[in-house]
């Protein structure tokens, strides 16, 4: 059973730095290009995760860092400009793991779940209401927008999920492996300058 799931893992792995997709239909996807039928049991997340890391190490060792800056980068200059709604970077840009291909996915703590909607019509900024899960599972708003990331020479998506500013407390608690599930503008940037300080050695 547990070879299986490494191996839809690792398929999975492949459709999501390959394609961009997202982990559910990657992994969904994996079972239909094994022949498994749709009842088959899928790895879970920290599963998929590492055999992502590992497909990085193998094949996009000379590319994926280069890439990941540029989107950190991306990811801090909006969360610079919607720092009055406490921008928090989740995802893969966050964990380390995207590529050219991954979407950036910001969650705003917001007095007034209006307010980043207002800012972004202000600002003369086209977007796409939708409603996704939250990371505790409940539907939120988010706001979905393509943002023009110069040093990778595309646009890429970049998503506002709103949630209350109560929830920020509940957010900031450590994940199933004690990390951070998520991190302000600050922790952004010393992850930004420590993976520069690796990349100088």
């Amino acid at each position: 059973m547990e070879s299986l799931k490494n191996e839809i893992a690792a398929t999975a792995a492949r459709l999501v730095v390959e394609e961009g997709l997202e982990w559910g239909p990657a992994k969904r996807r994996a079972v239909r290009q094994m022949g498994l039928g749709p009842r088959t049991a899928l790895p879970d997340n920290d599963a998929l995760e590492d055999a992502v890391r590992e497909y990085l190490q193998l094949f996009c060792a000379d590319t994926q860092p280069a890439e990941l800056a540029a989107l950190r980068r991306l990811a801090a200059s909006w969360m610079e400009r919607l720092a009055p709604f406490r921008p928090h970077l989740c995802g893969a840009v966050w964990h380390g793991t995207a590529t050219r291909l991954s979407d950036i996915y910001l969650q705003l703590f917001c007095d007034d779940p209006k307010s980043a909607e207002m800012a972004l019509i202000d600002r003369g900024v086209d977007y796409e209401p939708r409603t996704v899960p939250g990371f505790t599972g409940e539907p939120v708003e988010a706001l979905s927008l393509s943002s023009r990331c110069p040093e990778l020479g595309e646009n890429i998506g970049v998503h506002l999920l709103i949630h209350d500013h109560d929830d920020l407390r509940g957010a900031l608690r450590p994940d199933a492996r004690g990390r951070r599930p998520r991190g302000n503008l600050d922790d952004l940037r010393a992850r930004m300058a420590e993976e520069e300080s690796h990349g100088a050695r």
